[in-house]
């Protein structure tokens, strides 16, 4: 946190964060189920099965299979239940997990760049529900997210549009930037994660944060900015995908069968 206070970030008209590994420490989804098992969703034993399905999509990475698979069981994740009990979780998964896991010198660099008058938005594959939390207690201007569609308070199992990952991640700031008129070129995106190579290379001053190999060598390659807030002493070759845009995906989708099962 010392050394993000005292390295200030490029000033910009607007800042775009990911959330899982970037500003949060480990996956926001794992969190919410933590939550939702608590609640009586689904088992322990069931818990388990996620975090081990997360962690082995982790390993292994993304494929276009994974990624359709991942699609098809988020459209259940919510499917059912009302839009304020989601959101009511969410709040309480905030105070109960998440809260404690904001990274301070990333949050020193958001408030940075707040202070200095340019609007911060948290970006992220986690549900806009989730995201909505983050930004709000955090002070931010606002969060974009994976939409699932409701009617009449009550989600009906299918998404708006695609999950907010890769490409349709940095799809999504474009539109924002041209409907604000910011200039991309004078904007920053901060991420862990090569997933978000995307976004990282649309702005004028990407910054790579507690980066996963392939980033790191990206940004080493490009000259991008490299913070690294994590403690241990050889950050810089441990490639951490767990909390990835990728990861928080496959965390959807074995959350999803989880709440679909446990419901």
């Amino acid at each position: 946190m010392a050394a993000a206070r005292a390295t200030a970030p490029a000033p910009c008209v607007a800042a775009f964060f990911d959330l899982d590994n970037t500003l949060v420490r480990g996956a926001s989804l794992f969190y919410f189920a933590r939550g939702l098992h608590a609640r009586g969703f689904f088992s322990r034993r069931e818990l388990r099965g996620f975090a081990r399905r997360a962690l082995h999509f982790a390993v292994r990475g993304e494929v276009h299979g994974h990624l359709l698979e991942v699609r098809e069981l988020a459209l259940a994740f919510v499917a059912g239940h009302t839009t304020a009990e989601i959101r009511g979780i969410g709040e309480e998964v905030y105070e109960e997990h998440m809260g404690a896991k904001v990274r301070p010198g990333v949050r020193v660099l958001a408030d940075r760049h707040l202070r200095e008058g340019a609007p911060v938005w948290l970006v992220t594959a986690a549900p806009v529900e989730l995201a909505d939390v983050v930004a709000r207690r955090l002070g931010l201007t606002g969060a974009l997210g994976t939409v699932a569609e409701s009617v009449d308070g009550t989600y009906t199992g299918r998404l708006v549009g695609e999950p907010l990952h890769g490409a349709a991640k940095a799809a999504a700031v474009r539109s924002m930037a041209a409907a604000a008129g910011w200039d991309l070129a004078r904007c920053a995106a901060y991420s862990d994660s090569a997933n978000d190579l995307p976004l990282l290379s649309m702005v004028g001053s990407p910054v790579a944060v507690n980066p996963d190999g392939a980033l790191r060598r990206h940004a080493l390659r490009h000259g991008w900015e490299v913070r690294e807030f994590r403690r241990w002493r050889h950050a810089a070759r441990w490639t951490v995908r767990a909390g990835t845009a990728g990861a928080a995906l496959a965390g959807l989708a074995a959350l999803a069968g989880l709440v679909r099962r446990g419901a």
